[in-house]
């Protein structure tokens, strides 16, 4: 089972960038999925998360209203559109999926991991 996460870059500060997340070998269409991310130095950190129904999905304060997770479950994929980045946003991102259908915002309660996209927001 693996989960690959994609769509990182560098951009600047107030662009967008729309991150995807895949899997492989299982579909994660009935469990529920977040996004974290860690940052040089810095602990991994919970930026979104949406559980098996879709909406309404749970945001870190630092980007409410800024970022918005969704997914496609005939696809079984996850999306995390980032607008307005700003540089503090500079992190690995990874999109994680849980055994459970429900939304959590605690990386423990996190069974899956993807291996993580780049980003990076230049001022």
């Amino acid at each position: 089972v693996q989960l690959q996460a994609s769509g990182g870059g560098s951009v600047q500060a107030g662009g967008s960038l729309r991150l995807s997340c895949a899997s492989s070998g299982r579909t994660f269409s009935n469990n529920g999925m977040g996004w974290f991310r860690q940052a040089p130095g810095k602990e991994r950190e919970f930026v979104a998360a949406i559980g098996r129904g879709g909406p309404p999905a749970y945001y870190a304060d630092s980007v409410r209203g800024r970022f918005t997770i969704s997914r496609d479950i005939a696809k079984g994929t996850v999306y995390l559109q980032m607008n307005s980045l700003k540089p503090e946003d500079t992190a690995i991102y990874y999109c994680a999926g849980r055994r459970s259908a429900s939304i959590a915002t605690n990386a423990r309660t996190y069974d899956y991991w993807g291996q993580g996209t780049q980003v990076t927001v230049s001022s």
